[in-house]
């Protein structure tokens, strides 16, 4: 079977710019330098006496406004450095390898958790480890929650970003459907967390065929469903989640490969599949397609009844007409738990302004920029600061957070989240691991047959990866 359907990020680098030529270009030339943004520059000091840095990433209306604010802010607070925003909604990765390969990479820069590790190994990202350290805020032993944080940010020990925030699945959920049901909803508290069973129970009890009957009744109509229990996405993320609900890892922690084919992650993952193809309480992907509906519209329309999604949704699922809750997701071997992610901030190597750069990375970890997300419903925080009672006032936000929601960052977060990102070769591992994802949603293949075929595979693609 073809499993290398596209072009790999290093065989992209090789084409466009040459193996033997690629580092030198990272370490020798200069940062993109578009033409200056016009205005003022702030604190009274015109544009061109400043040194400009640039700083490229993606996101929608809301992010984009977020980083424009953030920069307005930071130049008002000092004289000596200007940031041009290289906003790319579209195409991100493509058109950053692009301006990689051609010696013109950004001075600051979104880095997505699945391409992180790989820059590092190829020398691509500015090493701020004595600057972060030194810091009197950021060093802070207290400053971040931890471990996570340095789990996700060092690679022996050195760091070459700092997290943007945090994001992490769990429950949404039709509030009005659970009272009409007279049904208990989930609850924010992880020490309240459901058992899987107790959910395929609720999941079973809230899924209605067009003549009104439950999967567990006889003349069920699979095909004719008018509401879902539950929709549980299956792809990395949502699927890391319900491992970490099993004690599983995605990456084994000691050998730094796929666990996929470990009997926790295989339980977990063909739970998942369970939901759609025994238990029918889940819609399968082509369900979705042909009612062409979000699980926004879903929830508000009830034709769902719980939704499992990241939390940066909320910044539109707070808006649905029907009460929104959320909740914790439920627990199988483990208590609960889930997937914790998120973009980094980071330099690179080639800048001509590191000093800048670091400054700039360091104001993104400040309280302002975070906080800004944090209020909207996009971001979980990542500072132990916004975490205490004052922290929280900043920015939990009536009629944006649901009541409880304080205990998804203060509880769930830094006691059942476990981190998520990947290593070098991750994208070409990934083609042969997609294909044998989607024989298990369909049901071609149980989670146990298809992980034993292509994790091997998958694992030898990251192990020569890391000896690259």
């Amino acid at each position: 079977m073809e499993t290398k359907t596209t072009l790999s990020r290093r065989d992209f680098l090789r084409a466009s710019a040459g193996a033997a030529g690629l580092l030198a270009l990272a370490a020798c030339a200069p940062g993109a330098a578009p033409s200056p943004a016009t205005g003022d520059a702030g604190a009274g000091t015109p544009t061109s006496q400043r040194i400009e840095i640039t700083f490229m990433g993606w996101g929608g209306t809301e992010e984009d406004a977020g980083v424009k604010a953030a920069i307005a802010q930071f130049e008002s607070e000092q004289d000596r450095v200007k940031v041009t925003w290289l906003h790319t909604p579209e195409n991100y990765l493509e058109t950053l390898l692009v301006n990689i390969a051609a010696g013109t990479p950004p001075d600051t820069a979104f880095v997505g958790s699945g391409d992180y590790r790989t820059f590092i190994r190829d020398g691509l990202l500015l090493d701020i480890t004595d600057k972060l350290k030194a810091d009197p805020l950021l060093g802070a032993p207290d400053y971040f929650i931890e471990p996570q944080e340095e789990q996700r940010c060092t690679h022996e020990g050195r760091w070459y970003g700092i997290g943007s925030c945090w994001v992490a699945p769990h429950f949404y959920y039709n509030a009005d459907i659970f009272e009409e049901e007279g049904i208990e909803p989930p609850s924010n508290d992880p020490e309240k967390a459901w058992t899987w069973e107790h959910f395929l129970e609720v999941a079973t009890a809230l899924t209605r065929d067009v003549n009104g009957r439950r999967p567990n009744e006889p003349g069920f109509d699979p095909n004719n469903v008018d509401r879902y229990g539950v929709d549980w996405p299956r792809w990395s993320i949502p699927i890391h989640s319900a491992i970490v609900c099993n004690n599983g890892y995605w990456i084994d922690p000691n050998t730094g490969l796929l666990a996929l084919d470990q009997p926790p992650a295989v339980e977990a993952i063909q739970n998942l599949a369970d939901l759609v193809l025994k238990h029918n309480v889940a819609p399968a992907g082509t369900a979705l397609e042909a009612l062409g509906m979000t699980n926004t519209q879903m929830l508000e329309t009830g034709k769902l009844a719980m939704a499992v999604d990241g939390s940066w949704a909320l910044a539109w699922m707070h808006k649905i007409t029907p009460k929104l809750g959320t909740g914790v997701l439920p627990g199988m071997a483990a208590k609960t738990g889930t997937d914790m992610q998120a973009h980094l901030h980071s330099g690179f190597a080639s800048t001509r302004h590191p000093e800048e750069a670091w400054e700039w990375l360091r104001y993104l970890a400040t309280p302002f920029y975070q906080t800004q997300f944090c209020r909207i419903g996009l971001w979980l925080p990542s500072q132990t600061g916004l975490m205490t009672e004052e922290g929280l006032r900043s920015w939990i936000t009536e009629g944006v957070h649901p009541e409880g929601y304080v205990d998804i960052p203060t509880k769930y977060l830094p006691r059942y989240g476990r981190v998520l990102y990947m290593p070098p070769g991750w994208a070409e591992a990934n083609q042969i691991l997609t294909p044998a994802f989607d024989k298990i949603w369909v049901g071609d293949a149980t989670a146990e047959q298809a992980m034993a075929e292509a994790v091997p595979k998958a694992n030898q693609v990251l192990q020569e990866a890391a000896a690259a």
